[in-house]
């Protein structure tokens, strides 16, 4: 991220008194600044006040290190009289958009996550009221009708609709389609109004919010619903 930094000018104090440690001979002057740092989202300026030694008429910095004892009493003694200065943050346009965007994004999540118990109580609740089943429904599905249980020899099936004739507590009377199909077909294809007088008694063997399984007492008869009408 690109970043600025800048120095502020509060003073400059004659040090010709003092010795030049670096270049004798060559006046010095004493400068009191601040500190700011900017990127493209906030500038800051440091309430701190430092101090520096600077050769005149280069400008160029004597180094700390050099520095001899009465050059740091005599900026000890300087910023003694420089009275307490305010510090700053700046927020820039571009900080601003950053802050909407995160407060946004913050409020965006903590309304998701008030949101979201009640959310899953409706889809749990939806999902249970896809998977019950009531008299008159009508759903796309297959049969299986089988001569000998568990063996698939002979087995007559067919894709079509049914209905839910009647339920008897855990016992469902199922009618099919007057007209199935021995193959897949789309549901535009089949016949879901017209169910044959004869039904089938079964009990449900699964009963999910998109598939549902019933088998007859004896075993022979199982019927699948894929897709309700």
């Amino acid at each position: 991220m690109w970043i600025r930094v800048a120095d502020i000018g509060l003073k400059q104090i004659d040090a010709n008194q003092l010795e030049n440690p670096k270049n004798l001979g060559t006046p010095m002057v004493l400068d009191l600044f601040q500190r700011e740092t900017g990127t493209a989202f906030w500038i800051v300026k440091n309430k701190k006040v430092f101090t520096r030694f600077l050769e005149i008429p280069s400008g160029k910095t004597i180094p700390k290190r050099k520095w001899t004892d009465k050059m740091k009493t005599f900026a000890q003694s300087e910023m003694e009289k420089i009275s307490p200065q305010k510090g700053r943050i700046k927020v820039t346009i571009f900080g601003w958009l950053l802050l909407l965007f995160a407060f946004g994004t913050l409020g965006y999540v903590a309304y998701e996550g008030l949101q979201a118990p009640g959310k899953a109580a409706k889809f749990q609740q939806r999902m249970a009221e896809a998977s019950t089943v009531h008299e008159g429904d009508i759903y796309m599905g297959r049969i299986g009708v089988y001569k000998e249980k568990g063996n698939s020899l002979g087995m007559e099936g067919g894709f079509g609709f049914f209905k839910v004739v009647k339920i008897n507590g855990d016992t469902y009377q199922i009618a099919k389609s007057v007209e199935m199909s021995k193959t897949a077909k789309p549901k535009e294809q089949l016949n879901s109004t017209d169910f044959e007088q004869e039904t089938f008694a079964v009990k449900a063997k699964e009963l999910e919010a998109y598939q549902k399984s019933f088998v007859s007492e004896d075993g022979l008869v199982e019927i699948y619903f894929s897709e309700k009408k």
